[in-house]
């Protein structure tokens, strides 16, 4: 007689709520989507696909979301014409979630902020770093343009649902240690491939612990390691953060796309008391490929040093490493949590003259609210320049490419060679308070060295 058949993983049972019956890993399925997101880069390639297709109405353009953010403010003719194919493109077919400068940010950073991400949703996004979207119990993975342009004209996307690597992370993190050195130590532990097209899903009282903010973080770098996406379980926090901005935005009950499955998404899961949120963890008994175990207490403030996220070791023990550039932002780095720790750093100090210091809020909520909270007044007394939201320098785009021979220190996501400018130039990962204490040694520095 056969046995019982085993619990479900965090990332099987929301695929299984869109799917409307339980799927398993290995199955290839197609679902309904809650939300499409395209940038300035990846949207133009997906119109031109979409267009193919005949003519075809957009299947629901409250679903589709357009982000002007990688090559903003435009640097140059031929990024302007990327962002402007955004506002054509928007306007065409009825799509009103399209962001520009001034009105946006960072797409990772403004969909949770704008309540258009909650539990249980699926979404897609032609940007790798759409599983930052985890850290808010969704399945978010990112997909190439022609997935994007497939899923506008059908409202579908297709998966082979991932098996689960289970990250348990315990104990009191130190003092400076924060969802960035614990995801650069996890990335040291694992490899950029240990979690190849597999879900990661945290766990554990250090990921309890954290904010929302920190959890964006931290799932923000699941793709660093090969990961379909990555994925933390809804608790009260994800209920309030996401409630919230619901109603902050105007989207409250009804309207905020949070996905509660049978088979189709849905506009609503919201209600008067707060987030359908129910059920989404994994079973007791979930079948998981491997698990990983990390005292987050070990951990001391990180840097993962050229050229892999993965070449991680504690900023105290990096060696006499003299930068020219530190850039605090990015998707992965650039919420008003993170404004806040780079500022007890930079307080009342100077940025070292020969280290160009560029602060970058996410969006322009988290500018305004650094503006009240008197960040920026310490950022620029500190000799730093603050720009407007952008992920430029973060791929190389604009707005501080290096040269050749250069080091920069950033909270980004990725250290390739040539990343951020001249493939002699050198990026360094870390946390915004190791960002920020390099920012006044004039070399990597850890945080601890710099504030008594």
């Amino acid at each position: 007689m056969p046995g019982k058949p085993s619990g479900l993983t965090l990332t099987e049972r929301i695929l299984s709520r869109a799917a409307g019956r339980e799927v398993r890993a290995g199955e290839l399925i197609e679902v309904p989507v809650d939300l499409i997101l395209a940038n300035d880069i990846t949207g133009p390639v997906a119109f031109k696909e979409f267009g193919r297709l005949g003519g075809v109405p957009v299947a629901d353009p409250d679903r589709v979301v357009l982000v002007a953010d990688h090559f903003v403010p435009n640097k140059d003719i031929a990024s302007a014409e990327l962002a402007k194919s955004l506002r054509e493109f928007a306007a065409a077919h009825g799509i009103d979630k399209c962001y520009d400068p001034g009105r946006g940010g960072i797409e990772h950073a403004l969909l949770p902020e704008a309540g258009l991400v909650g539990p249980g949703q699926v979404i897609i996004g032609g940007d790798s770093h759409t599983c930052t979207y985890g850290a808010l119990g969704a399945f978010a993975t990112g997909v190439g343009s022609t997935d994007v342009a497939a899923a506008m004209a059908t409202g579908l996307a297709w998966f082979k649902v991932p098996e689960t690597l289970r990250v348990t992370l315990t104990g009191q993190t130190g003092p400076w240690v924060g969802a960035k050195d614990l995801a650069l130590a996890v990335l040291a532990r694992l490899g950029v491939e240990r979690a190849n097209y597999m879900a990661v899903e945290y766990d554990g009282e250090s990921i309890a612990a954290l904010s929302v903010e920190g959890r964006l973080t931290l799932c923000n770098l699941g793709i660093e390691m090969g990961a379909k996406n990555a994925i933390v379980a809804p608790d009260a926090k994800t209920v309030e953060y996401v409630a919230e901005r619901a109603r902050v935005n105007g989207r409250g009950a009804g309207a905020t796309g949070v996905g509660t499955g049978a088979g189709a998404p849905t506009t609503g899961g919201l209600r008067a008391d707060g987030l359908r949120a129910d059920g989404l963890r994994a079973d007791p008994d979930a079948v998981y490929a491997g698990s990983v175990a990390i005292d987050a207490s070990t951990i001391e403030p990180m840097v993962a040093l050229p050229h892999l996220p993965s070449n991680g070791r504690a900023a105290a023990k990096a060696g006499d490493v003299p930068i020219d550039q530190v850039v605090i932002g990015s998707c992965t780095n650039g919420r008003l949590e993170d404004l806040r720790e780079a500022a007890r750093v930079l307080r009342g100090r100077r940025v070292h003259p020969r280290v160009r210091c560029l602060i970058i809020p996410a969006t322009q909520e988290v500018y305004l609210r650094a503006a009240r909270e008197g960040l920026l007044e310490a950022f620029v007394e500190a000799g730093a320049a603050v720009s407007a939201p952008t992920c430029g320098p973060c791929l190389g785009g604009h707005m501080g490419v290096l040269a050749s021979g250069e080091r920069c220190v950033a909270t980004t996501n990725r250290n390739f060679v040539g990343r951020m400018g001249h493939p002699s130039s050198e990026v360094y990962l870390a946390g915004p308070a190791v960002a920020a204490a390099s920012a006044v040694a004039g070399r990597v520095a850890d945080p601890r060295e710099v504030v008594a």
